[in-house]
């Protein structure tokens, strides 16, 4: 059997393409003792990676020129020499852009079909639920009557935020990019309020009548003058909320935006970035909740997934021009 890889060729300067990615072939290997051999099923395009295609030091290990791109895939074993794993299993790890891929077993968990459908292990049930869970409720810890503001609103992270924000009673008002992605929120997710920044013109004015009692909590995924907005309305004692910054990502130089120390000191406001790892010794007790809510209706989901692992970096570029709501993945085998 053949498989297909996708290597980084190139570090992009401001937006990537297609240049900077190689498609690969090679045969697929044969595992030895302790190892299993996974074929994707699921591949999850994200917007950090933007980060690691960059040589600049960051949370993560930058991507090396001419090795495979590398991401969480939901898999199915097809042979096991692990006992841990049998053939037939479904797992999720942190794998290479490939069709197959050969693991050790310490970088995959198995994951359990009937809890819910697999593609959810690189969604709600996976990184980006377990995000919007400890962001929100670690460092934003809403309190009932309170506003939360969600930037990036529709997104992976952003919609999960808004929905766990309502079952903690708060005004929930979210931020997205179009007039679809803003009824989503709304007419299916039940925010109090969304927000279209492309066409809202007078973005602090429309966040003010959203928030006639301020902004108590922001968890931003977007960060530049969307921030600079909200940043103007936050009330005494706020917590801000620093999970993304994906408006900044493709920039060849930072944008020199205003300075908020001053608002932080007269508000005794609190602003916090964090990355999903720090609180990994709580992904059980986070995961079984995030079930449970799903299981009870309390958390809806929404996946845009795009066909064929030819699509891949498609489908990742997509993110930067916001082509979808709720979680990009790619399609690449059949459950």
């Amino acid at each position: 059997m053949l498989n297909r890889k996708i290597l980084l060729k190139s570090r992009p300067v401001g937006m990537p393409d297609e240049s900077n990615f190689e498609w690969v072939e090679s045969s697929v290997p044969e595992i030895t003792d302790g190892e299993v051999l996974i074929q994707s099923i699921y591949i999850s395009v994200d917007p950090y990676m933007r980060g690691r295609m960059s040589a600049a030091k960051s949370y993560a290990k930058p991507y090396e020129v001419g090795e495979p791109f590398m991401g969480g895939i939901v898999g199915k074993v097809l042979d096991s020499r692990n006992p841990r794993f049998e053939a037939g299993m479904y797992v999720e790890g942190r794998l290479d852009w490939a069709e197959y891929n050969v693991s050790d077993g310490s970088d995959i968990r198995k994951i359990h079909p009937g809890r819910a459908p697999i593609s959810t292990a690189l969604h709600v049930l996976g990184m980006p639920g377990l995000t919007a869970y400890f962001g929100l409720l670690h460092i934003g810890q809403p309190k009932e009557g309170e506003t939360v503001v969600v930037s990036g609103a529709s997104g992976a992270v952003g919609m999960i935020v808004g929905q766990i924000a309502k079952l903690k009673g708060c005004r929930v008002v979210g931020i997205a990019g179009s007039d679809e992605k803003c009824a989503y929120i709304t007419d299916e997710l039940e925010f109090d309020a969304a927000i279209n920044y492309k066409t809202a013109g007078n973005l602090r004015g429309a966040l003010k009548e959203a928030c006639p009692n301020g902004v108590d909590v922001y968890f931003d995924n977007v960060g530049g003058s969307v921030t600079d907005a909200v940043m103007t309305l936050i009330n005494f004692q706020a917590r801000i909320i620093i999970c993304g910054q994906i408006s900044q990502y493709n920039l060849e130089r930072p944008e020199m935006g205003p300075r908020v120390m001053g608002q932080l000191l007269t508000t005794s406001s609190m602003m916090k970035g964090f990355i999903v790892s720090d609180y990994a010794e709580h992904n059980k007790e986070a995961l079984t909740q995030l079930a449970q809510w799903v299981q009870d209706g309390k958390i809806k989901y929404r996946e845009n997934i795009v066909e064929g692992f030819e699509n891949t970096v498609d489908a990742f570029l997509g993110l930067f021009r916001g082509d979808n709501i709720g979680k990009q993945l790619v399609k690449v085998g059949e459950e």
